[in-house]
């Protein structure tokens, strides 16, 4: 009897596109119908379809993922999902990026041995990876706000060249579009810039008429 393949795939967001993973599986032989998709980060195994794959998959079967991270990103997470699922459920992984990551085909001590090592080097290689994203993220934005780079919310429209270009579209001096081509803007800025100072000139002559 032919052993069922089963594939997982999964990407960190909705927005990101998980085609390429999808094609590699079926080119391996993966049926569409047998592959599970998940949306969601990969710090934790707490996914909808992931979990759902983990009930239906049977001893014997065959799981294939593209590469090792689309597992998980936890170097401890990734080993204990390995083996629970090769040595619990009794079935074998393929991870397409790394031929010897392949549990069908290396059966003997020395493969399963070579295959342990490489799964725990490359999980390890994939964690420290994203450690070292999150520390270059944490001092790019230390590094940016040493220089004055302002983040969240972007500074209201009150600098002296907003005020001029909105009192020269006010005074009908400026088109609309010359004044959203010499701020840089499009359509919703434009009127957000407008809202933001006309408001600031409306609490100015209140407060000179008092």
């Amino acid at each position: 009897m032919d052993k069922r393949l089963t594939g997982y795939a999964r990407v960190s967001s909705i927005s990101q596109n998980e085609d390429r993973q999808i094609i590699a599986l079926t080119e391996y032989g993966v049926p569409l119908k047998n592959i599970y998709i998940d949306h969601q980060s990969g710090k934790d195994f707490d996914r909808t379809n992931y979990k759902r794959m983990l009930k239906r998959l049977k001893k014997g079967d065959i799981l294939v993922i593209k590469s090792i991270d689309r597992l998980g990103r936890s170097y401890k997470d990734v080993i204990k999902q390995w083996q629970y699922i090769t040595q619990e459920i009794g079935v074998d992984i393929v991870v397409l990026d790394m031929k010897l990551l392949d549990t069908s085909q290396h059966k003997d001590l020395i493969g399963t041995l070579i295959s342990d090592i490489v799964l725990q080097l490359l999980s390890y290689v994939a964690e420290n990876e994203r450690l070292n994203i999150r520390q270059r993220q944490a001092e790019g934005i230390a590094a940016a706000k040493a220089r004055g780079v302002r983040f969240g919310r972007k500074q209201k429209f009150f600098t002296n060249d907003y005020i001029d270009i909105y009192k020269d579209y006010a005074d009908k001096k400026l088109t609309k579009d010359k004044a959203m081509q010499k701020i840089g803007c499009g359509r919703c800025t434009f009127y957000r810039m407008l809202k933001e100072l006309t408001a600031k000139n409306s609490d100015s002559e209140t407060l000179q008429n008092e």
